[in-house]
């Protein structure tokens, strides 16, 4: 088995990440990347020399930025402002060896935003200026309060544009246009498929589930060891804190690519046995790979884990207040312990949350309330310590010097109801989502094959 590595998650201003969550991408649930059985023989059908004699100068890392895709320019400029958006949502951690990789794929994703666009144009699905416009406003909003111009000023600040995001929401929303004109309405469930799958639902009740995302790159005989070696240097950034989300948009050849990897849902024995038996043994936010499987090379993330059609008890909705007490400047560590141990203390003393305030306001600490956080939402070492609460308890006192101290009061406890039948339509709706995103990839394939590429030299 691979080695688990602890991933750790941060805390993203990226616009590159908005716009998932602004609905331009298809929301799906959908299944591992699944390739395509390929011709029998080592060098899948092809005939090629062992030692094969090059004529001429081929080294794309030697070529210019600039691409004419079907008529449409992309240049370096454009390919410079798409990186620093993916830069601003890793944190600016990404070396320069790093980067060179990133532009290359970069590349790849306009020349696809472009055929998408172009496509759209083609069978008279353009999108309006107005369409884009809203849409960027909405995520300035999401962002920046109300104001766009802040987030023009932000995007300028990190060496982007507003014309870059601007164009790739555009080709977003091309592409979902074509998908519900030319994929959707081609798609269909039969109600007998959906009660076979509820049925296995009903009979996996209490078992394990995962929701895992994926990080997927191809590789052939030929290129395994190049691929491998891009794959550890991907899961040495995602280590130093990279969005794994990010990093699944730009580099995964999988279906899922456009929803940052996520897999959804899914019970042991789906994936394959590679990266089943992986996925078994990690915890949440762990990161394992990259694992060899059929086709290429797998990066697992494990996003969250529950017990199918049961109840997790982190959607319980909590109630709860916070105790905080602040160090003088100087304080030593010693004399920062011995407080803590004193205010906790004396917190636990109140015997629940009627007379916490007041020794709060004796202790001169802050108090702040909550009365509808749900437990997942907390940070994933403090779920387990809350969730063991009994009203009026408290949590050990964490913290640092620099930050202060605090505890966390349980002052109310909802429970969430028992899981339920598995909804019909939202079975049908997941089944019908894993065959569009898996038509989708067909079709921009097709697009890929005809387009006439032009690179600059």
């Amino acid at each position: 088995m691979t080695r688990p590595l602890r991933f750790r998650p941060t805390r993203l201003h990226s616009l590159v990440l908005s716009l998932a969550a602004a609905a331009l991408v298809v929301p799906s649930v959908v299944v591992a990347q699944q390739n395509p059985t390929a011709p029998q023989g080592p060098q899948g059908g092809f005939d090629l020399p062992e030692n094969p004699v090059i004529f001429g100068k081929n080294n794309p890392n030697l070529r210019t930025a600039t691409v004419i895709i079907n008529g449409e320019v992309i240049t370096g400029t454009d390919i410079d402002q798409r990186v620093a958006l993916i830069v601003a949502a890793s944190g600016g951690k990404i070396g320069e060896e790093e980067l060179v990789r990133l532009r290359q794929q970069v590349l790849r994703n306009l020349m696809d935003e472009a055929l998408q666009i172009q496509e759209a144009k083609a069978q008279d699905l353009a999108v309006d200026d107005s369409e884009v416009t809203a849409s960027y406003e909405r995520i300035a909003r999401q962002n920046f309060g109300q104001d766009p111009k802040a987030l023009d000023a932000y995007l300028n600040r990190i060496g982007s544009s507003s014309n870059s995001l601007k164009r790739q929401i555009r080709g977003e929303l091309s592409w979902q246009r074509l998908l519900r004109r030319n994929v959707t309405p081609f798609v269909n469930v039969s109600e007998d498929e959906v009660r076979e799958t509820i049925t296995r639902q009903e009979a996996a009740r209490g078992s394990d589930e995962y929701r895992v995302g994926e990080i997927f790159l191809s590789a052939t005989s030929e290129n395994r060891d190049a691929v491998l070696a891009n794959a550890m240097k991907i899961v040495e950034q995602l280590q130093k804190g990279a969005s794994f989300v990010g990093y699944a948009r730009q580099f995964s050849e999988a279906s899922t690519a456009s929803v940052g990897g996520d897999l959804g849902w899914i019970r042991a024995g789906v994936l394959p046995p590679e990266l089943d038996q992986t996925m078994q043994g990690l915890q949440p936010s762990q990161l394992a790979g990259p694992i060899e499987v059929r086709g290429g090379f797998s990066i697992i993330l494990l996003i969250d884990k529950r017990k199918v059609l049961t109840a997790d008890p982190r959607d319980a909705t909590l109630n709860l207040k916070q105790i905080a007490i602040s160090f003088a400047p100087g304080t030593t560590e010693a004399q920062a312990g011995k407080r803590a141990q004193d205010f906790a203390a004396q917190i636990k003393a109140a015997k629940g949350c009627a007379a916490a305030d007041q020794i709060a306001a004796q202790l001169g600490a802050e108090v702040v309330n909550n009365e509808s956080l749900k437990a997942r939402d907390l940070p994933g070492a403090l779920q387990d310590l809350v969730l063991n609460l009994q009203l009026g308890e408290s949590t050990p006192p964490f913290g640092s010097i620099q930050d202060g101290v605090r505890v966390l009061m349980l002052c109310g406890r909802d429970d969430p109801k028992a899981g339920g039948a598995p909804n019909f339509d939202e079975v049908q709706s997941q089944l019908e989502d894993e065959r569009i995103n898996r038509r989708a990839q067909a079709y921009l394939r097709d697009l890929r094959r005809d387009a006439v590429i032009d690179y600059g030299s």
